[in-house]
């Protein structure tokens, strides 16, 4: 049976084309053997990612929740940073840059006793007082104002003691004591505070920037850069948290974003287009043949130069006015801003192609289930259709790589970002390169949306065979090219700039990560404990059964474990 012979990337059969798919992706492993780096973490287990962190400092240095939260948030709840400087300063160092002072033997004194307070310089009874680590004593009325000023300001996270020049950090107890006696909501922002200072000033942490935000918290073990998928169905960079734009770095996407919103094109069109008038400055365009123009406020001027003239004119001249030179800065102006333009609509247009055929496409899985609920209901001698869902999975993916491409060209080989990185003869060079895989990646793609529209739950059984090699190898051909062109990307292009500012999140097969659930630690071993059959149910189709399900399942993957969609679901059962 033939199947595409003049496309390098097909095989000749179904054997075959099983087979280079085991080849293709032999590297390729479900995420939970390797490492499931991203963890999506609710308002619920917020409270418990953030102690599981204070509980190992806790018990490293032997220390009370309030003093391990101080040392956390100074390193920005970066608990290796925190143990290494441990290591390399020492414990003294390590609590006085983070304003964490212990005084181990404090003055006592009665009660009942009268004392004076250094802020109001008021007689206060003792059990009015209140002394912090560092010993500083004050009276309530004093700190409870002071606390109640910091909240308010948002610095509740780091409050310092109201003494001259001390550092000292005050406990988090006593600041909630005294506050709630006066101020119950304000005790409340400032727990609320404490809390959401795991997410705002840990750097491998960050809200889901969903909209309508879902109330979510991403966490990453390893990288930060990279894309993840929240719970909520979002996909962002992690980095700048906005949508998922790979292969397009944070700062090309950013310079995109701001290109194709704001009318810095528009600007440039008014500038190939239309003069401006002499007198009011406003934008003027030609609606004749006659080089002299009058602007609605009433000035006449020449088209040809732009200067104010008279009203009077012949077919040769008009009156006053001679223009005869040519003014070369001016006509490289013009000739540069409609360059620039062409440039610009070359490249958007192209992006929004694609970005219009993904949202088309989107609507494909309603279709597709439709066809493979057909096909089943047909008795075909072929029964496995996971081919079908996978194929649609890779033309999504690789149809947003092939529309961020199209940014990332528009400032890898312009003039904004790489102007003196690159020559002339080598920028070209690069380009005919990257070009050459890009069209290659088009190509593919747009076969695989084509075989996936056909009809073929209308199809004859030895048809429908054909289409399934097809797909798998359109599939296959698709990841091969996408992992090539972000190794040119990464190797060839990025990889030999000098300022190593411009990185990508890496191309991933099994598409971009989605968060699982965080589990503490006592949770999880709380669930080793458990008889092996107490997690789930048998007949609930979102559980962590390794088995895929037949219909819905096949789209949305609820586990966390993440399968290589280019391998039917046969195929991967055995594995």
């Amino acid at each position: 049976m033939e199947s595409g012979e003049e496309d390098g990337y097909y095989y000749t059969s179904d054997q075959e084309s099983l087979d280079g798919l085991d080849h293709d992706q032999s590297n390729l492993q479900p995420l939970s053997s390797t490492v499931n780096s991203a963890k999506v973490i609710t308002k619920e287990s917020l409270l418990a990612a953030q102690r599981e962190d204070l509980r190992r400092v806790m018990e490293l240095l032997s220390l009370k929740e309030h003093h391990a939260r101080t040392l956390l948030i100074h390193h920005r709840w970066d608990v290796e940073k925190l143990f290494a400087v441990l290591v390399e300063k020492g414990k003294d160092f390590l609590f006085s840059r983070a304003g964490l002072t212990l005084v181990q033997d404090h003055p006592t004194f009665s009660p009942s006793s009268m004392m004076s307070c250094d802020i109001c310089v008021d007689d206060v009874a003792g059990h009015l007082m209140t002394r912090m680590d560092c010993g500083h004593c004050f009276c309530n009325n004093c700190w409870a104002r002071h606390f109640a000023v910091m909240i308010n300001e948002g610095k509740s996270k780091r409050i310092r003691c109201m003494a001259y020049k001390c550092n000292a950090i005050c406990d988090e107890d006593v600041v909630r004591s005294l506050v709630s006696k006066t101020q119950p909501d304000l005790a409340h922002k400032f727990d609320r505070f404490l809390i959401e200072s795991y997410v705002e000033d840990n750097k491998m942490v960050k809200w889901c920037p969903s909209t309508p935000h879902c109330g979510n918290a991403i966490r990453v073990e390893d990288d930060e850069l990279c894309e993840v998928e929240c719970s909520c169905g979002f996909q962002f960079c992690f980095s700048c948290s906005y949508q998922a734009h790979s292969p397009c770095s944070c700062s090309m996407w950013e310079l995109w974003r701001k290109k194709c919103h704001d009318e810095s094109e528009t600007v440039n069109w008014i500038t190939v287009h239309t003069k401006p008038c002499p007198k009011c400055y406003k934008p003027v365009e030609k609606n004749g043949g006659c080089n002299l123009v009058t602007c609605l406020c009433g000035q006449s001027f020449c088209w040809l130069c732009g200067e104010a003239t008279g009203r009077d004119h012949t077919w040769s001249s008009i009156s006053g006015h001679s223009c005869g030179r040519y003014q070369e800065d001016k006509e490289k102006q013009l000739e540069r801003a409609k360059r620039d333009l062409y440039r610009y609509m070359h490249y958007h247009n192209r992006y929004k192609a694609h970005i219009d055929s993904s949202k088309l496409e989107d609507r494909l899985s309603d279709t597709i289930l439709e066809k493979v609920s057909i096909l089943e209901r047909r008795q075909l001698q072929l029964k496995d259709f996971s081919w079908v869902t996978n194929g649609l999975h890779r033309l999504f993916r690789s149809r947003r790589v092939l529309s961020y491409s199209y940014p990332f060209a528009f400032y890898m080989f312009g003039e904004e970002l790489f102007k003196d990185e690159m020559s002339a003869e080598e920028r070209e060079i690069k380009q005919n390169l990257f070009e050459d895989q890009q069209q290659q990646l088009e190509a593919n793609v747009e076969k695989l949306s084509q075989f996936l529209e056909e009809p073929f739950d209308q199809f004859a059984d030895d048809k429908v065979v054909q289409i399934r090699i097809q797909v798998i190898n359109l599939s296959v051909a698709v990841d091969t090219l996408c992992k090539k062109m972000y190794e040119c990307i990464e190797n060839d292009l990025l990889g030999s700039l000098q300022l190593g500012i411009h990185n990508i999140a890496p191309y991933r097969s099994n598409g971009i990560e989605r968060a699982s659930n965080f589990i503490s630690s006592r949770e999880a071993a709380g669930e080793k404990r458990q008889p092996p059959n107490s997690g789930w149910n048998s007949e609930d189709t979102s559980c962590s059964s390794r088995k895929r399900p037949r219909r819905e399942g096949v789209y949305r993957n609820n586990q966390t474990t993440l399968l290589d969609l280019n391998l039917p679901a046969d195929v991967i059962e055995r594995k």
